[in-house]
């Protein structure tokens, strides 16, 4: 049994952005969507007196965790299996998502200061450990990676979702949205000296390309006058977060982007035909494209820009639950901005019935292993926390389209990535973290009350995983060049090396410890 110091049923992360919640498989007309926006924007309303009228809980800084895994067999390739699983494992912490290859660890939601983050490596742990038992008796294996390496386009078939009502309707919404299938496509960067530049163009007919993106989100809880700085703060990080962390290089068979989970993602639940693309609608997946002040920002723009792909309305008028002296729940915002994945997305929840805000940071891929998982926590943490206290914020300095186009960097080229940073110039991720964030995130746990041996053991992982400049996808990519230069074709070699990184992430040592060969 998992201990319930793991269990989700405290604060449930998943809930926070409204697609925990049940969704009627219907379909909808079009006076269900002039309602809902109407009352999208009655929700506005209300969070804005909120906001101006302090009505938020914010006892102390928490910190919560969500790790979405996939499921192998013998073979390694992927096992159809979650629902088989879930019932052995028969814990609440765990949940399915969207392929029937993958389920999810929610963590519940802790303080960040003392030995927190030693205790939740340790959690993390043992709940894996006892979980992957369980799966081993239908068969299965747990595998933390950010891409699952033996996906083929067959695993991509619309039989293969997830036995809920609301992912056959969300995949639904999003093709009437499009209209056509979805394409694949992306240029990779070459595995070393002897190897070509590798291209993927692919279609499919059903947004489980999404469920090849398993991700770690990591959750902050703020107070709403924290919350524009701890926001701008996270995206300014978004781009190094993601060349350091990197886990995802291979997708159907290719050698594509360090973390190739960043464009397939947005591919991949992609409302927009190409002529929608050309006359510059926003996509779905979206790092945004402004500074903010409030966390109100980003939900206007959510209601202004986005149309809504499950208008399913709730009875609860927000204004009249506030008049009531009742906090509401704001139901439609929250399961619209469910269908919104912003990099960093806002989060409104409730607990108790009392409000609270937090900043849901996506950008990280899952794995490679629980030390390097609350390493990149950590980092993100501490970093984000030194940024929001400097006398000039870094957002005054530097352009919204520069941190974009850091993250997009990261993610290709991960450690041979070129980043900006004011004051810095251009210059390479693992430099970039040893001259000027790694000291500020020492600062920033320091500030956040972390124990000083917490703080030294991950931000030590993130040390040393720059100066080897190894990450889970540098691994990855060496480990199949090298299995090809012996003279295994790419699926054997892809096989070979998943089997190893499965080994190596059970030991349980950083990924910067990982030999090759």
């Amino acid at each position: 049994m998992v201990s319930p110091a793991l269990r989700a049923d405290v604060l449930p992360i998943e809930r926070g952005d409204g697609m925990g919640r049940h969704v009627d498989d219907r379909a909808f007309k079009p006076v269900d969507r002039q309602r809902y926006r109407s009352k999208m924007q009655r929700g506005l309303d209300a969070l804005a007196r909120m906001l101006a009228e302090g009505n938020f809980s914010f006892p102390h800084q928490q910190m919560g965790l969500e790790m979405e895994l996939c499921l192998v067999d013998q073979a390694m390739e992927p096992s159809m299996t979650n629902a088989e699983v879930l019932e052995k494992i028969d814990e609440p912490a765990f949940t399915t998502e969207l392929g029937q290859q993958n389920i999810e660890l929610n963590v519940e939601p802790r303080v960040l200061a003392g030995d927190s983050a030693l205790e939740l490596e340790e959690r993390m742990t043992t709940a894996l450990r006892q979980a992957d038992s369980s799966a081993r008796d239908v068969g299965a294996k747990i595998v933390m990676i950010g891409t699952l390496p033996t996906l083929r386009s067959a695993h991509f078939d619309p039989g293969w979702l997830s036995r809920n009502p609301r992912y056959s309707l969300l995949n639904e919404q999003i093709f009437l949205a499009r209209g056509e299938e979805m394409l694949l496509h992306m240029e990779g960067v070459p595995l070393g000296e002897a190897y070509h530049v590798e291209r993927l163009r692919s279609y499919a007919d059903s947004i489980l390309p999404e469920s090849a993106c398993t991700s770690v989100q990591l959750h902050l809880q703020v107070a709403p006058e924290d919350f524009a700085a701890h926001w701008n703060a996270a995206q300014c990080l978004a781009g190094v977060q993601v060349a350091i962390g990197a886990n995802s290089p291979f997708l159907l068979g290719k050698a594509l982007w360090h973390e190739t989970r960043i464009p397939l993602f947005l591919q991949a639940t992609d409302t927009r035909p190409e002529e929608l693309k050309n006359q510059g609608v926003r996509p779905r997946v979206w790092f945004g494209e402004r500074w903010i002040t409030s966390i109100f920002d980003l939900f206007e723009e959510n209601v202004r820009y986005f149309p809504a792909l499950l208008p399913d309305p709730e009875d609860e008028d927000p204004v009249a639950a506030l008049d009531a002296g009742r906090a509401p729940t704001l139901a439609e915002l929250r399961l619209h901005n469910g269908t919104i994945w912003r990099w960093n997305r806002p989060v409104y929840d409730l607990v108790d019935g009392v409000p609270h805000l937090r900043i849901e940071n996506r950008v990280l891929p899952s794995g490679p292993s629980v030390v390097d998982i609350v390493a990149n926590a950590a980092f993100f943490y501490g970093a984000q926390r030194a940024l929001t206290e400097q006398d000039r914020p870094l957002w005054t300095q530097m352009s919204f389209a520069a941190a974009e186009e850091n993250l997009f960097a990261g993610a290709r080229s991960g450690f041979d990535a070129q980043l900006y940073w004011p004051g810095l110039g251009w210059l390479a991720p693992d430099e970039l973290v040893m001259r000027k964030l790694l000291p500020m995130a020492h600062d920033g746990l320091r500030a956040c009350g972390v124990s000083d041996r917490a703080r030294e053991r991950y931000l030590g992982v993130i040390e040393q995983r720059c100066l080897a400049r190894r990450n889970g996808a540098t691994w990855q990519r060496e480990t199949v060049a090298r299995l090809e230069e012996r003279g295994a074709d790419r699926p054997k070699a892809l096989a070979d090396m998943l089997e190893r990184y499965i080994a190596f992430a059970d030991d349980g040592e950083p990924v910067h410890t990982w030999p090759v060969g």
